[in-house]
């Protein structure tokens, strides 16, 4: 009895490893029919609530993602500071929100190819004295926690003899106090500064020149592993295929007015 007992339990694990070597996330999602997606939804122009629906680049970027892979998004409006845990312990297939390729990121996650530029930035008041990006030298600027574009600040500042940082769960919120003259600045990545002033010109504009940091993109993250090999390359099939038949040109345009031309690999950095 006990000998059958332990073949039936070794055919038991072997099934399971069986199982396991061949799961593959692009084909349960297309068995269920929809992609779970996470994204913070107050990151315009990415992502937007207006008056209760969701739009923004990123939405019209992953509709089109998705009917090229056959399944339906499920998008969902998570903080920002707990997406990247979430999709570890599998809560959603991905992150949309435009997360910044970082070395770290990339030892950690598997990124999609860009969807935008990230280089961080800087937005002041449209009557502000500060002009270059150097001028927030001893001032107090404001970005959103968690990000790239904080440590990017924070290692400014240091290079710089000294900058007070004010962090803030959402950009609206850093926006607002800057509005209210409660900052002197607010760091972002350049496509969400260029949309804020954009929109609201006669309450902020952008540094000249606006961009102090290295060259950074944007990107969608999965999870690292075996599982979700196909489902990342059946995504950058899809941009690579939007890029070439002219509709990332045009969304880009739609939501930032102009277009830039971005890499058809993920950058090592």
């Amino acid at each position: 009895m006990t000998f059958h007992m332990t073949v039936k339990a070794a055919a038991i694990s072997l099934l399971a490893l069986g199982t396991a070597a061949h799961a593959d996330q692009l084909a349960d999602i297309k068995a269920a029919g929809k992609i779970v997606t996470a994204t913070d939804m107050h990151y315009a122009p990415f992502d937007m609530l207006k008056n209760g629906t969701y739009e923004g680049m990123t939405k019209d970027l992953f509709d089109e993602v998705s009917k090229e892979i056959g399944a339906e998004p499920v998008y969902q409006d998570i903080p920002w500071t707990a997406e990247l845990p979430g999709l570890e312990v599998k809560k959603f297939d991905i992150v949309i929100a435009p997360v910044t390729i970082t070395p770290e990121r990339l030892d950690r996650y598997t990124f999609t190819l860009p969807i935008a530029d990230a280089t961080v930035s800087l937005v002041k008041t449209a009557n502000s004295d500060l002009t270059k990006p150097e001028d927030i030298k001893g001032k107090t600027v404001g970005v959103q926690q968690g990000t790239a574009q904080f440590k990017q600040l924070e290692a400014y500042g240091e290079k710089l003899g000294g900058v007070t940082i004010k962090e803030y769960g959402t950009t609206d919120e850093a926006y607002a106090d800057l509005a209210a003259g409660r900052l002197d600045a607010v760091a972002g990545s350049l496509p969400n500064l260029t949309y804020l002033v954009k929109e609201r010109p006669e309450t902020f504009a952008l540094f000249e020149p606006a961009k102090f940091g290295e060259p950074k993109y944007f990107a969608w993250v999965l999870r690292k592993d075996a599982e979700t090999e196909t489902f990342a390359k059946a995504i950058n099939d899809a941009l690579l295929k939007m890029t070439d038949d002219g509709r990332i040109k045009a969304i880009q345009e739609k939501w930032l007015g102009s277009y830039t031309e971005l890499p058809r690999e993920v950058p090592a950095e």
